[in-house]
């Protein structure tokens, strides 16, 4: 199984999970034209991709899903919820959360966490053929219960860490939206990122992924650093504007 994320950040997030001729796309957070080059970047061609699933309905998520669903011929997948708020997909059957489907050569398990969106969820895809776990879980709060035991023995963690505390409280940002990115439904800091990989990682556990760093309220070396105090294996700090492939320890400029 291999992964790219094709950009995490405030400005769009899209990951192509792939076991061999099955490619799922997570997100289509970008532009179609944005996506087409980022796909291209990657050396995928987007009619490959045989699915899309959306994790929740914000714009950094599904700005490029319904015309590039359109235009690719993609299936989408979301849950009710989440369809509920992208009319473009309202014929589309949804997902329950705490349920597992098939991809082709993929299960995909999906896990309900806490964001301020209608039924978010974090995924779990495995490759029934090895057993090879990725767990894909951004844009929540804090760490319940049911995503911890979701991300248990997965051999690749993309987890959010989003903020560095002492950033975010001297930000720009008015309170209310301090508020709302430090509260239980916001996104995760630094600290709770790494307190969640201390309480999943197994001797498995090939590669931590931090996602959708916050380009006012945080730095790749803070996020870095906080995850080193648990984590000391493969680690990579996930940029808004270039590609990062699960397995490999280079990162591809896309020149945006």
């Amino acid at each position: 199984m291999r992964t790219w994320l094709l950009g995490s950040g405030s400005r769009g997030n899209a990951t192509v999970i792939e076991s061999g001729d099955t490619r799922v796309l997570v997100d289509a957070g970008f532009p179609r034209r944005v996506l087409a080059r980022r796909l291209e970047a990657a050396g995928i061609a987007p009619e490959s991709i045989s699915a899309l699933v959306l994790t929740h309905e914000h714009h950094d998520h599904a700005r490029g899903a319904a015309s590039s669903a359109r235009r690719w011929g993609w299936r989408v997948y979301g849950t009710s919820g989440t369809l509920a708020q992208c009319p473009e997909f309202a014929d589309v059957e949804p997902i329950r959360p705490d349920t597992t489907w098939k991809f082709g050569a993929l299960d995909l398990t999906a896990c309900p966490v806490p964001h301020d969106a209608t039924s978010p969820i974090a995924l779990v895809a495995t490759e029934r053929s090895t057993g090879a776990r990725l767990g894909l879980a951004y844009d929540f709060g804090h760490v319940t219960d049911c995503l911890r035991a979701t991300l248990q023995r997965v051999d690749v963690l993309v987890v959010e860490s989003n903020h560095d505390e002492m950033m975010l409280r001297a930000c720009p940002y008015p309170p209310s939206v301090m508020w709302r990115i430090a509260g239980p439904r916001g996104h995760l800091s630094n600290r709770a990122a790494a307190e969640l990989v201390r309480s999943v990682a197994w001797r498995g556990l090939r590669q931590v992924v931090l996602a959708h760093l916050s380009e006012t309220c945080n730095e790749p070396a803070f996020a870095v650093a906080a995850m080193r105090k648990v984590w000391r294996g493969d680690l990579t700090a996930a940029p808004q504007d270039a590609l990062t492939v699960t397995g490999q320890p280079e990162q591809l400029s896309l020149g945006l």
